[in-house]
């Protein structure tokens, strides 16, 4: 099953700012967990991680290649859920199945990739003006 809150929550951090990204994390995990009646927090935590991940990748990264939106997305579709498992692991004393871990973070990880691909001109769109909002040239000078 794909997560689209970990693609969403990378796009707000890439094109707002870590700290809204963060803020949109934590909210949206929060509002997962308890919609779908998890133990809340675990979610909200990773998440923020996500956010604060997609404003750090924003400085180093260009985000006009498809190629390098692609790894972000594997890289923290990949660190959303192991820190997802760890945290329920140690927290929640889940089960440790290995095999089934490594088998459902390929296949998440897999479409959201291709839902990246479909899903990346829509979002470059409204990620520009999202940009433009957060980071546009709001100087105001003094003679005017």
């Amino acid at each position: 099953m794909p997560n689209l809150i970990v693609i969403l929550v990378l796009f707000i951090g890439l094109f707002s700012s870590q700290a809204t990204g963060i803020t949109y994390g934590v909210l949206l995990g929060i509002f997962f967990d308890l919609n779908l009646g998890k133990r809340i927090g675990i979610s909200g935590i990773m998440l923020g991680v996500v956010g604060f991940l997609g404003g750090l990748l924003d400085k180093n990264f260009s985000k006009e290649s498809k190629i390098t939106i692609i790894i972000m997305v594997l890289l923290t579709t990949c660190i959303y859920e192991i820190g997802n498992y760890i945290f329920g692991y140690f927290m929640y004393k889940y089960d440790f199945e290995f095999i089934s871990f490594i088998k459902i973070l390929v296949i998440e990880s897999i479409y959201n990739a291709i839902l990246t691909i479909i899903l990346y001109p829509i979002i470059k769109l409204f990620g520009y003006k999202i940009e433009e909002e957060y980071k546009g040239n709001k100087i105001l000078t003094r003679y005017f």
